[in-house]
């Protein structure tokens, strides 16, 4: 059964991170240049949250907030569950679909050691079928 350590693998575990005092614009910029829908949250090293790209929509845009006076700390999200590297990546899917969320931080020994997000957890299942796919095809083609 595949773990997130083999997300991680996959991906690499680099983790782009903004302080609780960055704006809202600056962390959207950040998202934009590197392609992704959200940052961690961090101050001296420590993990507080992360910000998502719906957490900007339901959290500026639609209560009428400014992004260039916003800090990510007002909006930011503080509730998401937590996995570590050991947890399976259908555990990480149930997770994501029983809670609505699409990002989850990874944890080693209470050290941040990634973010994996729903995408991700696809990705490997899919890459899991097409691997199953593949072992099935060689077992009857080996029967011939």
């Amino acid at each position: 059964m595949k773990k997130v350590s083999d997300i991680l693998s996959h991906k690499g575990s680099r983790i782009t991170s903004v302080t609780p005092q960055t704006t809202v614009l600056d962390a959207l910029r950040i998202m934009a240049d590197q392609n992704i829908g959200s940052v961690v949250v961090t101050e001296e090293n420590h993990y507080l949250g992360i910000m998502t790209e719906r957490d900007y929509s339901r959290k500026v845009i639609l209560k009428g907030k400014s992004s260039t006076d916003t800090p990510v700390s007002e909006i930011m999200s503080r509730d998401f569950p937590a996995v570590s590297p050991n947890d399976t990546v259908d555990h990480c899917m149930e997770l994501m679909s029983d809670k609505n969320i699409r990002y989850l931080p990874v944890f080693q020994q209470e050290q941040l050691c990634g973010i994996i997000s729903i995408n991700d957890v696809v990705r490997e299942t899919i890459l899991t079928h097409e691997e199953t796919i593949t072992h099935l095809k060689d077992y009857l083609h080996s029967g011939i």
